[in-house]
């Protein structure tokens, strides 16, 4: 392994020019303040809910769940903000770094779509590259960025486990890949790595400067609809992200929905369920298999599978009232992605595949 960064890494060189003399705006909540009568937001003084303290906005970055979080992934509270799912994340870190008309990212496709999708509303270029055969970060990268098509890029997303392949990228080629992009900052989506926490680099925020990694709380911890998600980065990167991002990003029955989540008890929650989905994910996968599919193995909580005839496979999902996920990209034109689910959703879908191979034969 080669060391680390030879030069000190300073994320004020690739910020927007503009943002190192802005000054954040300063919400009430950002002022603080210390009083029995509030009168400084322009809030009404009614809580028409049963919920406390609706009627006031929330903390920017609600201590509780950021101390829950810190606690739940080993990363310093400083070192994490939260976010309106990592959706959110992308577009900030895209907004804080990248000039539009000017600047570029890169991702390696087939991939999750909203980094090429945020960058291109903001102006921002897109350098699209392809993952292996077998879906692993191209073996050539060092002379990638000799031929200059990543040395210029700000930012380059890798998502681990990759959206919609549900393949891993090993944790020693995840550094590889740090080290070789010192002038880039590195952002690793880690938003189902509750099913594989192995393969985390979150460990080595501490080590490289230039790597951020993003979570959320949609896929294991249950909480999609809540929109809670986290930026986990050195404290250079998070202050010139919190110059851009919005004065209230966390409302406040999110921030003690996701709270609640975090607790031991959610977290034990969690863990029994990821097993239970992980469980039903091999029966669903053996089955498709079974039925003459090419199953991807499955990192996540999901698993995409190749058809002979996807036409066919899509439409016996569809006659039967079962929505899964085809793609447009030409790699994926062959294939369909099935969230895991509980055991009796997983039955049914296991057994169309199972009445569809019984009438093949017959």
């Amino acid at each position: 392994m080669s060391q680390t960064l030879a030069a000190p890494f300073n994320p004020n060189t690739l910020a927007r020019p503009e943002l190192l003399t802005l000054t954040p705006y300063e919400s009430a909540r950002r002022i603080g303040g210390r009083g029995d009568i509030w009168v400084n937001a322009n809030e009404s003084p009614f809580n028409n809910s049963d919920l406390d303290k609706v009627n006031r906005y929330p903390e920017c970055q609600p201590p509780e769940l950021i101390n829950a979080y810190s606690r739940y992934s080993g990363v310093k509270a400083s070192n994490i903000i939260a976010s309106r799912g990592a959706d959110e994340a992308i577009e900030l870190l895209i907004r804080t770094f990248c000039i539009p008309g000017v600047d570029s990212i890169v991702c390696f496709g087939p991939t999750y779509g909203m980094y090429s999708i945020s960058a291109a509303t903001f102006n921002v270029a897109v350098t699209a590259l392809s993952l292996t055969d077998d879906y692993q970060l191209p073996d050539a990268w060092p002379s990638l960025i000799k031929k200059a098509q990543i040395d210029n890029a700000k930012i380059v997303f890798i998502c681990n486990p990759n959206n919609p392949t549900g393949t891993v990228i090993a944790k020693d080629k995840i550094e590889q890949a740090i080290q070789a992009a010192p002038n880039s900052i590195v952002v690793v989506d880690e938003a189902y790595i509750e099913f594989c926490p192995d393969y985390s680099v979150a460990d080595l925020l501490g080590k490289y400067p230039n790597l951020v990694v993003l979570r959320t709380l949609s896929k294991a911890f249950a909480l999609a609809g809540a929109r809670c998600g986290f930026m986990l980065a050195n404290d250079e990167i998070i202050d010139l992200v919190m110059r851009v991002i919005a004065p209230y990003p966390v409302p406040l029955p999110v921030s003690e929905l996701a709270t609640k989540a975090l607790s031991q008890d959610g977290i034990d929650t969690m863990q029994t369920q990821v097993a239970t989905l992980v469980a039903q994910g091999k029966r669903l996968s053996d089955a498709l298999q079974a039925y003459g599919a090419k199953v991807l193995p499955a990192n996540g909580n999901y698993v995409l599978a190749k058809f002979d005839d996807v036409g066919a496979a899509a439409k016996r999902l569809s006659d039967s009232g079962v929505v899964a996920r085809a793609y447009k990209d030409p790699r994926l034109a062959d294939a369909i992605r099935f969230s895991f689910t509980n055991e009796q959703q997983t039955n049914l879908i296991i057994a169309l595949f199972e009445k569809s191979l019984s009438e093949s034969v017959a």
